[in-house]
């Protein structure tokens, strides 16, 4: 927060006339009036309207998201002068955006919608990987569950792949963003409702680890373990909150030999794990990342791994060979039919002999 109230010091010190300011960040509700006043606290009789136009741009999908946006969403104070900078605004993204897709709010309207869409996206990841652990129980298959389920036009398919856990900047950070807000209004039983989905996101990476310690026997130690994707998701480097982070911290914990492999994020791996670098390989080729391996987790959805020729690497692995996938990306009977003991989430599992 010390870096919203600096540049409002800057723009009040720069500013020679009256200015229109536009906060773009996801930042706690009320953080556009706070800024007004510091801003207003100026010696030059200047006047500072400060405008919420929260961005919902993609990683990956960035400058997509900005030419042909779902909604762009603008809030002002109710007052003469913010009405009056709201619409200017407006004006300006009417020139490509359909008007339409141009919603107008109040302040606290715009600065909240921006932490609770990215606390929906989050829930509806979180409640399909809870599906997915009872479809395991259940020999149901998750991905026949959410299309059944995303048929509905009420709920619909976004969203809804069962996978080892969201990640990014974003969502994590903005659900305890509105855990905290409603803490402070003490909304306790609001405030745990969306903390369970924080809570849920962990289990499933618990899990994952779990599921692959068990199936190797009830032990890592001392084995091989490949692990296919480092980035949060594909098409991007970013690594921040990525379940990939997590899964390798457990498995370190557990005494395994881990080998990471990301065709663009290996240089932030290192840096995220510069503690255990001692203890971590690093290898862009997933087949030698794969080569006398015990077993291979699949950790983002890059393309690249749902292509790879699986009967090589099976050939250089460790036998009984074992696949993770934590994205359910590959063809899993496939992969059984090469002799891979497969385990997809939320889906039977594909082994050559009876599980204890």
């Amino acid at each position: 927060l010390q870096y919203w109230e600096k540049c409002a010091r800057d723009i009040r010190s720069a500013a020679e006339s009256n200015k229109i300011i536009v906060e773009k960040s996801t930042l706690p509700v009320k953080t556009a009036i706070a800024m007004e006043r510091v801003l207003s606290a100026n010696d030059k009789g200047l006047k500072f309207e400060v405008v919420s136009n929260p961005e919902f741009l993609a990683e990956g999908t960035a400058i997509k998201d900005l030419e042909n946006p779902d909604r762009v969403l603008i809030g002002s104070k109710e007052t003469k002068g913010g009405l009056k900078a709201r619409k200017e605004i407006v004006d300006i993204f009417a020139n490509w955006i359909p008007k339409d897709r141009l919603i107008t709010s109040n302040l606290m309207s715009a600065e909240l919608s921006k932490l609770v869409a990215n606390s929906f996206l989050a829930q509806r990841i979180s409640s399909i990987n809870s599906i997915s652990a009872l479809c395991e129980k259940v020999d149901a298959n998750v991905q026949e569950v959410a299309y059944a389920v995303g048929k509905d036009k009420r709920i619909g398919n976004k969203f809804l792949n069962a996978s080892v856990g969201y990640g990014g900047s974003c969502f994590k950070k903005d659900i305890l963003n509105l855990v905290y807000l409603c803490e402070t209004f003490g909304l306790y039983e609001v405030a745990a409702y969306w903390e369970s989905v924080v809570t849920m996101n962990d289990y499933q990476e618990n899990r994952f680890v779990q599921n692959i310690n068990k199936a190797l026997f009830n032990t890592v130690t001392n084995k091989k373990i490949a692990l296919f994707g480092f980035a949060f998701k594909a098409n991007t480097s970013d690594t921040r909150e990525s379940p990939a982070y997590y899964v390798t911290r457990k498995l370190l914990e557990e005494k395994a030999h881990v080998v990471i492999s990301d065709p663009q994020a290996l240089e932030n791996a290192k840096k995220d794990l510069k503690e255990f670098n001692n203890l971590i390989e690093y290898e862009e080729d997933p087949y030698k990342a794969a080569h006398n391996s015990h077993a291979i987790a699949i950790l983002t959805e890059w393309d690249l791994y749902k292509n790879l020729d699986y009967k090589k690497i099976y050939d250089k692995m460790e036998k009984p060979a074992f696949i993770f996938d934590g994205r359910n990306i590959l063809d899993h009977n496939k992969l059984f039919e090469i002799g891979f003991n497969v385990y997809p989430l939320g889906m039977p599992h594909l082994i050559h002999f009876k599980e204890a």
